[in-house]
């Protein structure tokens, strides 16, 4: 058996997505592969106490263990919150609807 965990740690921006590959100890955590990756240093933005992070899509904490092949995700702060921004297109939507046949009775 392997005694060595191969591990991608993952952080996604507007424009691009860095993946760092990377091979660490058994039992090693998820803060530790974030450290690890240099991300933080190369995105001072990263703050582990306000980032969430997840494991293949499912949010963890930073001292949970890693298993091989994980794939650890840094999240960024949402812009907007989604349930404002479906509120504001219904409300836009209905706002098209009303107006949509009164430039046509002349």
């Amino acid at each position: 058996m392997d005694e060595t965990l191969r591990i991608e740690v993952v952080y996604a921006l507007p424009s691009k997505q860095q993946i760092v590959c990377l091979t660490l100890p058994p039992a090693s955590t998820v803060r530790q592969a974030i450290e690890a990756s240099g991300l933080l240093q190369k995105y001072p933005e990263i703050d582990l106490a306000k980032n969430k992070i997840g494991v293949f899509a499912k949010l963890t904490k930073p001292d949970a263990l890693l298993r091989d092949q994980d794939r650890i995700e840094i999240y960024r702060p949402l812009i907007a919150d989604p349930k404002e921004v479906r509120k504001q297109r219904a409300a836009e939507g209905k706002v098209m609807k009303k107006g949509a046949g009164d430039g046509e009775s002349e």
